[in-house]
Parts: structure tokens; sequence; C-alpha cells
């Protein structure tokens, strides 16, 4: 994926051109007091959490990058006006204009992830002693790019969020194609060895896991709230996209 930036946190300006002009209006204050954390540092902060795993009250004021609560806040407001979606749209949207998506296959498969606390879209983890956890399914094209990312309760079948995975492409013309030309959904079952059978085609959403779980806060469900988890489980799948957008676009 080429060479990583020593402070991934550290929002750049061409990034930060792509979504800048996503974020909605700020709320009016309603009380005077602390100006108000530009979106670009808050954004850092968000990625900082992201990308260490800390917790948000550990958040280093020193950064410069507001309190841990604030992040949070923006957080859920960006994810609730569907920053990521439209993120991840228009990073589609640029490799299709280069024609860099794969659309020979589409590849599904999920990771199981362990769950701090009992929330929505969590459930027994068949594979951790039915102890509390998540899924994240993920849908990639060809060669690994993300098209779409779930997250349900760790009992979930991996069949069940095939149709749901494809409905949640983010644009309606990436669906169409794929429907249109027979693209044959490749699900891993369990069992299945790698290099024969499914597994030559397998390894390009199992590396994407990979990817997505580089995010150490992605690897335990620290969230009872899905929503939060949700959000960064979709700015993770947006800095993969934009990865591959800067490498073939």
């Amino acid at each position: 994926m080429g060479k990583r930036q020593s402070r991934p946190w550290i929002v750049l300006d061409e990034l930060w051109s792509h979504i800048e002009p996503l974020l909605p209006e700020p709320p009016p204050k309603q009380v005077e007091g602390r100006p108000r954390v530009p979106d670009r540092q808050a954004l850092c902060g968000i990625l900082f959490v992201l990308h260490t795993g800390i917790q948000w009250e550990y958040l280093p004021q020193e950064l410069g990058f507001g309190s841990g609560m604030t992040c949070w806040r923006r957080l859920a407001a960006w994810n609730e006006a569907g920053v990521w979606e439209k993120l991840h749209q228009l990073l589609l949207n640029k490799l299709r204009s280069k024609n860099q998506l794969d659309w020979s296959r589409a590849v599904i498969d999920s990771s199981h992830v362990r769950a701090a606390r009992r929330g929505p879209k969590g459930g027994p983890s068949p594979v951790d002693r039915a102890r509390p956890g998540s899924k994240h399914h993920v849908l990639t094209d060809g060669q690994g790019i993300p098209l779409a990312v779930s997250l349900t309760g760790g009992n979930r079948n991996d069949v069940t969020q095939l149709l749901p995975l494809l409905d949640k492409i983010p644009h309606d013309k990436y669906r169409r194609l794929l429907r249109q030309r027979g693209i044959r959904p490749v699900i891993a079952e369990r069992g299945q060895p790698h290099g024969t059978g499914l597994g030559t085609f397998r390894w390009v959403v199992e590396r994407t896991i990979s990817w997505l779980h580089g995010f150490r806060r992605l690897r335990i469900r620290w969230e009872r709230r899905d929503d939060i988890h949700e959000a960064f489980l979709g700015l993770a799948v947006c800095l993969i996209t934009h990865r591959h957008v800067q490498r073939l676009c």
C-alpha cells in the first residue's frame, strides 16, 4: 500500500480537501466560553484514537486536538450526517473514473472482534467461548478495494450479510454494475483451504480485513453504542480506499 507517514493521525492537505466540504455546519454556540476546536484538529484527535486504540479520556491534551469528549461528539455528529458514506462514494468515483475498480468478482468475508461490553449489534461469539463479540463483514472488488462494510452480532453468518452488504455499496450505479454483469460473490466458508478452491480468491478480502485491524481501535469493540464503532469502521474504510486512490489515480 506504499510508504506510510510517521504520524498517520495528521490530516494532510489532499485528504482534508476531500473531507472539509462534506462536514455539516457547526451548531451555534449556546454559551460563550472556549473557542470551538477546529474540525481539522478534531479529526486528527479521532484518527489518533483510531490508530492507537487509546481510550477517549486519555487523549493527550498537549497534542492540541481538543478533549476526548470533543472528538467523540464530532465523530458522532459527522457519522450521523453521513460524512464517511459520502467520502467513500467520492473516493470510489475517483477510482472508477480511472478504470481502477475490478468488477470481475466481488468477495465477502468477516472477522470476529471481542466486545468489551454488551451493546447493540453484539452477540455470543462462536469462536470465543460465547463471550460478547461482533463481526466486521467486508465486501471488496477483485483486488481488495473495500466496497462496503457492516457490523453485526458475533453469531451472524456471512451468508446473511451478502445482500445487505451489496445494498450498502455507496452508489446505486455500482450495485447495478455488479448485478448486470452477473458478478459472482465468493463467500469464504469455514474449513476452506488457502491456495485452492475459494482460497485463491479469498486472500484479497482477508488482506483488506488485516488492513482494517491495523487500526488498533477496531481490534476490540470498546464502544457500547454501535453507531460509534460503525463510525470508526466507516472512517477506516475511507482511509484504506484513499490509499488506493493515491496509488492508482
